[in-house]
């Protein structure tokens, strides 16, 4: 197996067959993420036409919530993906693990497009379903934080910001094809044939997809060197919390805020404008999709900001300007008319939360060091993602079937505002991270 050091050119290769390398890297790595979060979103775009399949009874806010509740426990098995796919990652290399995540993702939208209703197996169908997505949390747990790192490594000095945040370009694109297809859907088909079974359609295309993403990725160079796998801190928790308390903390309070501000504005988004706007749902994908579009063209560029500016000062102002705007931004759109000016809101939302999600991978993984970095990137993301990222939909509608949808907006603030307080306290990545600059993080 060829094997790529983290910044350093390739032995026995010039700079530019180097260069084409990085980039093969890049784009292997990036596309199974793609058909990760594609299957993942699929899910969360498609929910609006089947939740009444799996959940007959109640309104329509019910029934949301119902698959919004299985949608949140995916994300309580992130942790537990993050931990397994980090170790997997540390002791056995990023190359093995991100193959066996994008399998195991797969394998699930091919179940989920096949699965029967509640019509004709009764409650074992919801069953099913939240066994299928509890799989499918373990996958993509494990996806990030070994997708993070070997994007990381991959890349050369003083360019990781903008290599780096190709992991958001693809898995925003994800959810773009996600919706593409459903836009495509919501053309060929009426809304009783979506509901009876065209949702199914993206689940398959899902699948099919894999293919070629386990093709590129079983063509990798590992980035992980045989020292660091072979270290007996590699893929340690006890060794990770012992070591590198505060990049614990800081990765924590970044992933808190990041996720639950992403999610907001991603996919609950969508049924914010339906549920609560009483927008048109095909006017609502027309602008999700625009928006996505947009703002997957955004990453490179906050990323090579951050090459500039270093990671820290992105973060400061993701940080501080998500937490000033979120309220007035959702109190606008919960009362929005205009298809353009909830294009125009989302937009801005999207426009600030790019200062952390371009470089949402690398600013984690120069925060710890290779034998732990997997694991130190994948299970602490995991674990805010799943406290805050996951159970941001199920908030949201729980608190307007309670009568405070208001109420959400300021949670967000608050969260995110946690991590302005982390940003502060953040070391300058390019003087003092594991990457490029001395290591000394804990200092």
């Amino acid at each position: 197996m060829s094997v790529l050091v983290e910044g350093a050119p390739i032995a026995g290769s010039d700079e530019a067959a180097d260069r084409r390398r990085r980039i093969f890297a890049i784009v292997g790595a990036s596309s199974g993420n793609l058909v990760e979060w594609y299957d993942f979103y699929a899910y969360a775009f498609t929910s609006i036409y089947f939740a009444s399949a799996f959940f007959p009874s109640g309104d329509t806010t019910s029934q949301l919530l119902s698959t919004a509740g299985i949608f949140a426990a995916g994300f309580l098995m992130r942790p537990l993906g993050g931990w397994l796919f980090g170790w997997i990652a540390d002791t056995h290399g990023r190359r093995t693990s991100m193959i066996i995540s994008v399998l195991m993702m797969c394998a699930g939208s091919l179940t989920i497009a096949l699965m029967p209703t509640y019509a004709s197996v009764g409650a074992l169908a919801p069953a099913l379903l939240l066994v299928v997505r509890l799989a499918q949390g373990l996958s993509v747990g494990g996806e990030y934080g070994t997708a993070a790192t070997y994007m990381s490594e991959v890349a050369v000095r003083g360019r990781r910001g903008f290599y780096s945040s190709f992991q958001y370009v693809t898995l925003i694109g994800g959810q773009l094809l996600a919706l593409l297809v459903l836009a495509i859907l919501q053309l060929l088909m009426t809304n009783d044939e979506l509901k009876s079974w065209g949702w199914r359609i993206p689940f398959l295309i899902g699948a099919v997809a894999a293919i070629v993403a386990l093709y590129l990725r079983r063509s990798l160079a590992e980035t992980a060197s045989q020292k660091a796998m072979h270290s007996k801190e590699a893929g340690s928790v006890i060794e990770l919390i012992r070591r590198h308390p505060r990049a614990v903390m800081i990765v924590l309070a970044f992933t808190m805020g990041g996720s639950l501000y992403f999610y907001t504005f991603t996919t609950y988004m969508q049924k914010y404008l339906v549920n609560t706007a009483q927008m048109d749902a095909r006017a609502v994908t027309f602008v999700m999709t625009v928006a996505l579009i947009i703002y997957m063209l955004l990453q490179p560029v906050f990323g090579a900001l951050s090459d500039r500016i270093g990671r820290r000062n992105n973060m400061i102002l993701f940080t501080a300007l998500g937490a000033l705007t979120v309220v007035p931004i959702l109190f606008a759109l919960g009362g929005v008319a205009s298809p353009a000016m909830a294009l125009l809101l989302v937009l801005l939302a999207l426009a600030i939360a790019s200062f952390y999600t371009s470089i949402s991978g690398v600013v984690k993984a120069e925060l710890f060091p290779p034998e732990l970095r997997a694991l130190g990137v994948g299970l602490t993301y995991a674990v805010a993602n799943a406290l805050f990222g996951g159970t941001a939909e199920y908030v949201a509608l729980w608190l307007k079937q309670a009568a405070h949808e208001s109420w959400f907006a300021w949670y967000v603030a608050g969260i995110v505002a946690i991590g302005f307080a982390a940003s502060l306290i953040m070391p300058d990545t390019r003087k003092y991270g594991y990457l490029d600059g001395s290591g000394q993080v804990e200092r």
